[in-house]
């Protein structure tokens, strides 16, 4: 995986782009975490992003604020990303994500349960395109 690639994921939030059938972009901000030679996003499994996936596993990121504004300067990495649903995949991305974002992912988490949603998500795992 390229050092860019793996750089995103000290990222407190990166700019997913996925892309309609007609390759037209669509822009999501997200969390995003490194998990060894991969990097982790959380999202529901009856999302956008998963059915855009679905026709391309091609993806671009980029640093952005919480807002989706691109940071000044930001470069965009190419990438693919594949949907798992897996136990072990979901454990270590929920984990991951607690040690980096903390208290403002237990208030995320928290909410989800409270809608009954906790189930629906599923990993976005990321490696080089």
């Amino acid at each position: 995986m390229t050092t860019a690639l793996l750089a995103l994921g000290s990222e407190e939030y990166v700019l997913l782009t996925t892309f309609r059938k007609t390759g037209d972009p669509v822009k999501t901000p997200v969390w995003i975490v490194r998990r060894s030679d991969r990097l982790l996003v959380s999202t529901g499994g009856a999302s956008g992003k998963v059915k855009r996936l679905r026709h391309t596993a091609r993806i671009e990121l980029t640093p952005c604020t919480a807002r989706g504004t691109a940071r000044v300067g930001a470069v965009t990495v190419t990438a693919q990303a594949l949907v798992h649903s897996d136990a072990d995949t979901l454990n270590a991305l929920d984990a991951a994500l607690l040690t980096k974002y903390g208290l403002k992912y237990r208030a995320f988490r928290a909410v989800q349960r409270l809608r009954r949603t906790t189930d629906e998500s599923v990993a976005l795992v990321i490696t080089a395109g």
